[in-house]
C-alpha cells in the first residue's frame, strides 16, 4: 500500500461552527492513521493554536505534522522537532507597523504562548487570541519589541477594507512578502514563497510521497494554494467561491461532516 496524505485546515473544515471536531469526523480520521496514512494539519493559526485539535485527534502517537503559521513552520508531532520554517525579515515590520497606525489596522505577531501587538485592541484580534487560546498583550515600541524570529504577522480590519488593503500591500511588497486574507477580516503578513502548498511541496519530499497521493481539504483564502497544489483539492460547501472553483471535489459542509465523505470517496 502506498502511503497518502491527508491535510486538513482547521477552521471551517475540521472543526464545525462551535470550532468543535464531531465523535463521527474524529473517527473517520482515525481510520485513515489506524491504515497507515499521514495526516497533516494545515493551518493559518500560530503553533500553540493547534495544539488542542492535534492532541484531539492523537496526531503525535501516529507521527502527524503541523504546517502552522500558514506552512512557514512545519513541525513534527512526535517529537516536537521544526523540520523547516521560514522567518520574516524583521526590516519590514517598522514600514508595515506605520501602514497600519495610518491606516488604523490592528498588526499582531506571537511570542511564545501570547499574541502582541502595538496598535490598539480589537475585536478581531480578541477573536484570534480566543480561537487560538493564547494570550494578547500591548506592548509598546512594538516595532523595538520584537527582537525574536516571526514567522508571520497579521493585520486585522473589516472586509471591504481589510480587501483594499492587501490589494495595496501586495503593490508594494509582491517580490518581496506574501501577503493574502485567511478571513474576510485577516491579512496575513509571511516571508515570501510561504503558503499551504508550498510547504506541502517541502514535506511531501520529506516523507517521500507522491504528490498524486496527496488529498488537501479547506474552505478559505488561505486554503487556495494547496487546493490548487494537491491531485485532489477539497473544498468544503461552505468554502469561499475562490475555493470552488478551483477544487476538483467539493465535500458537504463542516457542520455535516463533510470529510468524513471525503474520507469515504478517497480512502
Amino acid at each position: 500500500m502506498e502511503r497518502k496524505m491527508l491535510v486538513l485546515d482547521i477552521d471551517g473544515t475540521l472543526t464545525n461552527s462551535k470550532k468543535e471536531i464531531t465523535p463521527k469526523t474524529k473517527a473517520a480520521i482515525t481510520s485513515v492513521l489506524d491504515k497507515g496514512h499521514v495526516v497533516v494539519i494545515a493551518s493559518g493559526r500560530p503553533t500553540p493554536g493547534t495544539k488542542k485539535v492535534c492532541e484531539e485527534l492523537e496526531l503525535s502517537k501516529y507521527e502527524g505534522y503541523v504546517l502552522s503559521y500558514n506552512g512557514a513552520r512545519i513541525t513534527r508531532l512526535g517529537d516536537k522537532k521544526v523540520v523547516h520554517q521560514k522567518i520574516l525579515d524583521k526590516k519590514y515590520i517598522p514600514a508595515i507597523f506605520e501602514y497600519c497606525v495610518k491606516n488604523d489596522m490592528g498588526m499582531m505577531t506571537y511570542e511564545d504562548n501570547d499574541a502582541v501587538t502595538g496598535t490598539r485592541i480589537d475585536e478581531y484580534m480578541e477573536l484570534e487570541a480566543r480561537i487560538n487560546s493564547i494570550g494578547l498583550r500591548s506592548v509598546e515600541n512594538f516595532t523595538e519589541y520584537v527582537d525574536f524570529p516571526v514567522n508571520k504577522c497579521l493585520l486585522t480590519k473589516e472586509d471591504a477594507l481589510a480587501k483594499a488593503a492587501c490589494e495595496e500591500l501586495n503593490g508594494i511588497y509582491k517580490d518581496e512578502l506574501s501577503i493574502y486574507r485567511s478571513e474576510p477580516f485577516f491579512v496575513e503578513i509571511m516571508p515570501k514563497g510561504v503558503d499551504k502548498a508550498a510547504s506541502l511541496e517541502i514535506l511531501r519530499e520529506i516523507l517521500g510521497i507522491k504528490k498524486e497521493n496527496i488529498v488537501a481539504c479547506g474552505d478559505g483564502f488561505n486554503d487556495l494554494s494547496m487546493i490548487k497544489y494537491a491531485h485532489v483539492g477539497v473544498c468544503m460547501a461552505n468554502g469561499c467561491e475562490e475555493c470552488k472553483k478551483a477544487a476538483d471535489y467539493i465535500a458537504p459542509s463542516n457542520d455535516e461532516d463533510g470529510l468524513c465523505d471525503v474520507i469515504e470517496k478517497y480512502f
